[in-house]
């Protein structure tokens, strides 16, 4: 990091600070999510109903892999955060680098696993044998540039850890805006069906890594990467500070698993369909609260080394604030124009799938008034090293709560009613993440001997 970004974190202007990481994180992650909407207004569009059902059922198994991944570079980039913070460059350079290579194999072992076994793991998806053509299209393209995917999203963590988030936001949203491009070259124009989408999202993988990759041309930055490693145990205990985000990603997964079983068994592919349309919105309001979040672990996690606890508690009111105010415009656009929005997904001769997504709506929308509290709450956990409570939250949002409350809810409400379970357990679990909050809220973190000698 820059010792101008450094000082910044560590002393600059509370709300100017807050925005200039803020702005470009949630800027990279809304360009990743206009890119996936993207994707399902073309797939929506131009092949079917059915290819949004075929992606969806995907979902389970691909956020399993990413989240392996993502439970590494936050974890990681976490933890060279906290040694910035301490002005342990050697030490962030480190992890950086035995998270690098460990992603590389990763990544080059699954992508060698989804191309061997692809109709197994459909299977044990539970997609409809239909299905199984449009799945493999889009699967086995996907698997190819695995390793740019998986490798993108650790060096993505830790530039931005290293202070040099324009960067890292400037990769996203070009990799974004290439896929919005070459969907509407490879899916509207050249006619590639779903094979199209996954060409396009695999390409712009590259672009973005490209973009990534002059990080290690800066003579500004404070991590450098080395092959020779020793003490490759810090990378499990690197995973393990980052294991919230893989359990919102694996259980983000799994809900999405059930919700397609109980939906299909229940009303056919066509609910399949529309939920994948809800998906979206929800895709789209996470990653929001995402950028908020992410940026607030890089701040939590260097005042934390720096013991700055006035300087944490000022940044958790205005993080606070904002998610509060988005979420009130998401709910606001969400009902003021639900099947407006729904139609953008899906071609006017899908009324069915349409008249579904719409009504879907009204059961979710309570969801967005606190599932960006949980997010942060869960991020702020990790950025302060309690692995175990962060996790907790996720567990208890992501797949505990709503796994069981949909397949309690199944046995007594009808059709599609089981969808209030989703709200429901981000509720609940916003209940117990207040008092996980409370126990270890900034002035908790430290006695009152290291704060004095953190000032000396």
């Amino acid at each position: 990091m820059t010792h101008a970004s450094s000082d910044r974190i560590l002393s600059g202007a509370v709300i100017p600070t807050f925005f200039y990481f803020v702005i470009p994180s949630i800027a990279a992650l809304l360009a990743l999510t206009t890119a996936n909407l993207v994707d399902g207004l073309f797939i929506g569009n131009f092949v079917g109903a059915d290819a949004l059902a075929a992606i969806n059922f995907l979902i389970p198994y691909l956020a399993l892999v990413f989240g392996l991944a993502l439970m590494l570079a936050i974890g990681g980039s976490v933890r060279a955060g906290k040694f910035l913070g301490e002005k342990n460059s050697q030490a962030a350079s480190a992890i950086f680098s035995k998270c690098v290579i460990t992603v590389v194999v990763f990544s080059l072992v699954m992508a060698s696993i989804n191309l061997l076994f692809s109709r197994w793991i459909f299977s044990a998806l539970g997609a409809p044998e239909s299905l199984h053509p449009l799945m493999r299209d889009y699967f086995h393209i996907i698997a190819c540039f695995l390793p740019a995917q998986l490798l993108s999203v650790v060096l993505y963590y830790f530039i931005r850890a290293d202070g040099k988030p324009v960067m890292a936001t400037v990769a996203l949203t070009s990799g974004a805006l290439g896929n919005m491009v070459l969907d509407a070259l490879f899916i509207g124009y050249f006619q590639w069906g779903i094979a199209g989408a996954a060409w396009a999202t695999g390409l712009s993988q590259l672009l973005q890594l490209s973009i990534l990759c002059c990080y290690f041309w800066q003579p500004s930055r404070r991590l450098h990467f080395q092959f020779r490693q020793t003490q490759w145990a810090e990378v499990r205990q690197a995973a393990f500070n980052g294991i919230s985000e893989f359990v919102n990603e694996m259980s983000g997964g799994l809900v999405i698993l059930v919700v397609n079983w109980l939906l299909v068994t229940r009303i056919g592919v066509d609910g399949v369909s529309a939920f994948t349309v809800i998906n979206y919105c929800l895709f789209a309001s996470l990653m929001i609260f995402y950028g908020i979040a992410d940026a607030m672990q890089l701040l939590v996690a260097q005042n934390f080394g720096a013991r700055q606890v006035q300087r944490i508690r000022q940044f958790m009111f205005t993080s606070v604030l904002a998610i509060l105010t988005l979420g009130g415009v998401l709910i606001a656009l969400l009902l003021g124009g639900r099947a407006h929005w729904v139609g953008w997904f899906v071609s006017a001769h899908e009324t069915a799938v349409i008249a579904l997504a719409a009504d879907f709506i009204l059961v979710i929308w309570p969801i967005f008034l606190v599932n960006g509290l949980n997010v942060l709450l869960s991020s702020y956990l990790t950025a302060i090293h309690r692995p175990a409570s962060s996790a907790t939250i996720a567990l208890l949002r992501s797949l505990i709560l709503p796994i069981s409350l949909l397949m309690l809810l199944s046995w007594w409400l009808p059709d599609y009613s089981l969808l209030i379970a989703l709200p429901l357990a981000e509720w609940l679990t916003f209940l117990v993440a207040l008092l996980l909050f409370f126990r270890f809220k900034p002035a908790a973190l430290f006695t009152a001997e290291e704060l004095i000698t953190s000032r000396c």
